[in-house]
């Protein structure tokens, strides 16, 4: 199969696990790299690639992106930008070796938190013992920290911010969602636009161009299949597909 139409059936696929979940990371950057892209040209490429339709679905959501008097909105979202520039500087300025190195213990990190899900926000509450209240310096600290994670890797950061908010707020996943599709497509916004200044995408034109258009197409469609497919089948294939490319990572380390 020609590489180009390998990586926009990745892109498709990445955008429609983006549209009913997450976990389209698992899919854009192993297929970008078993194509011979370097990995922190394959992160790169893959977030410029992944962040139009974030953006597009941020737009769609912003008017019930807000997580109460708790914090605005707009200071939430300034953390998340300058988190995400933070990353995407850290990704850009340490040695490549050290993003090789660390990628497959981060993505098992993120393929546990997926296994997590909705559980994730009581062992937090078991753990410490009491209901957990956060003020906003607390609560956008904590954003920054995710949005630099965002930045430099971002797997399975929204269910970070859905398992902070759930924790240190008391909303529920389901009426912070909005909030967390917004907050996604900042980091990934004022990442790839340091990624693009800095970094170009060099060798990878082509396979950015076919990457994004797979990944706009497969959003819309993965926008409507996950109306007619269970939460429960969607939930277990990402973590499937999180599961399966881990364990190659390692097995190709």
């Amino acid at each position: 199969m020609d590489v180009t139409v390998a990586v926009l059936l990745a892109g498709l696929l990445s955008g429609a696990l983006n549209a009913v979940g997450g976990g389209g990371t698992f899919v854009a950057l192993p297929a970008l790299v078993a194509f011979g892209v370097p990995p922190v040209e394959a992160n790169i490429v893959s977030r410029i690639a992944l962040t139009p339709g974030a953006c597009a679905s941020a737009f769609v959501s912003r008017r019930e992106a807000g997580l109460g008097t708790a914090v605005s909105t707009r200071s939430l979202t300034v953390t998340s930008v300058l988190g995400g520039a933070v990353g995407a500087l850290l990704l850009l300025t340490l040695p490549s070796a050290s993003f090789d190195a660390a990628v497959p213990w981060l993505l098992a990190f993120a393929t546990l938190l997926l296994a997590l899900g909705n559980r994730l926000p009581r062992m937090l509450r078991a753990l410490v013992g009491r209901p957990v209240r956060m003020n906003q310096p607390a609560l956008l600290a904590a954003q920054f920290v995710l949005g630099v994670y965002g930045g430099y890797f971002g797997g399975a950061v929204g269910i970070l911010m859905l398992s902070l908010w759930s924790v240190g707020l008391g909303i529920d996943a389901a009426t912070s969602n909005p909030a967390r599709i917004v907050q996604l497509a900042a980091m990934y916004l004022s990442a790839s636009a340091l990624f693009l200044l800095a970094f170009g995408v060099r060798g990878s034109p082509t396979l950015l161009l076919a990457l994004l258009v797979g990944a706009v197409v497969g959003g819309y469609g993965g926008a409507h299949l996950a109306r007619r497919l269970s939460a429960v089948f969607l939930r277990r294939t990402v973590l499937l597909i999180a599961a399966t490319t881990t364990v190659l990572y390692f097995l190709g380390r």
